[in-house]
C-alpha cells in the first residue's frame, strides 16, 4: 500500500511475491505451463507464471499434479503435449519434471523448492533429483528460483515465435 501511494499504477501479485509497474500485453500463440507438485509449491510456481507473463507470454498453470495422484498429471495430458515450454516446480524428492520430460517433447525448466519434510534437505534432495534427470530436454534452476525460470521460459517462447 505505502509503494502504491508513490506509484499508483504498480500492481501486487500477492502469491508470487511480486511488486511490478507494467504488464505486457499476451504476444503470440504458444503458451508457456507452468505445473506444480503440491499446494505448497504454489508461491514459487506463480512467481515464474508471473514473471513469464510480465514478460509478454501466454501462460496456462496446472497445480497439484504431483507424482502422489498421478492421476491427476495425467487427466491433463493434452494440456501438457499442447504447451510450447513448460515449466515444473516441485519440492520433496523432486521426481516431477522427469515423469513429465517422460510424456512430452518440450523444453522443460526444473525447479526444486525448499518444501518438504524428513530428508528433504531444504530443497536440496529434489535439486539433486533433477539433476541426476534422464529425462532429456530438462534443465534445472537453483532452489525456489521462479524468477529464473520463468525468464528463462519466455526466451525460449518468444525465440520460436520468432521463428514461425
Amino acid at each position: 500500500q505505502e509503494i502504491k501511494k508513490i506509484i499508483p499504477e504498480v500492481t501486487y501479485f500477492k502469491e508470487a511475491r511480486i511488486v511490478a509497474v507494467e504488464e505486457k500485453k499476451k504476444v503470440g500463440s504458444k503458451f508457456i505451463l507452468v505445473v506444480s507438485g503440491g499446494t505448497a509449491d504454489i508461491p514459487v510456481a506463480e512467481e515464474a507464471a508471473v514473471i513469464a507473463e510480465l514478460m509478454g507470454n501466454r501462460v496456462e498453470r496446472l497445480y497439484d499434479v504431483g507424482v502422489a495422484g498421478l492421476h491427476r498429471l495425467l487427466t491433463n495430458s493434452k494440456k501438457l503435449l499442447a504447451a510450447n515450454v513448460l515449466i515444473v516446480v516441485a519440492g520433496m524428492e523432486g521426481a516431477l519434471p522427469s515423469v513429465v520430460g517422460g510424456l512430452v517433447d518440450k523444453p522443460i525448466i526444473a525447479v526444486p523448492t525448499s518444501v518438504g519434510y524428513g530428508a528433504s534437505f531444504k530443497g536440496l534432495s529434489a535439486l539433486l533429483t533433477m539433476l541426476n534427470s534422464c529425462a532429456p530436454g530438462l534443465a534445472v534452476v537453483n532452489i525456489d528460483n521462479g524468477f529464473g525460470a520463468g525468464y528463462m521460459a519466455s526466451l525460449i517462447n518468444q525465440l520460436s515465435e520468432v521463428k514461425e
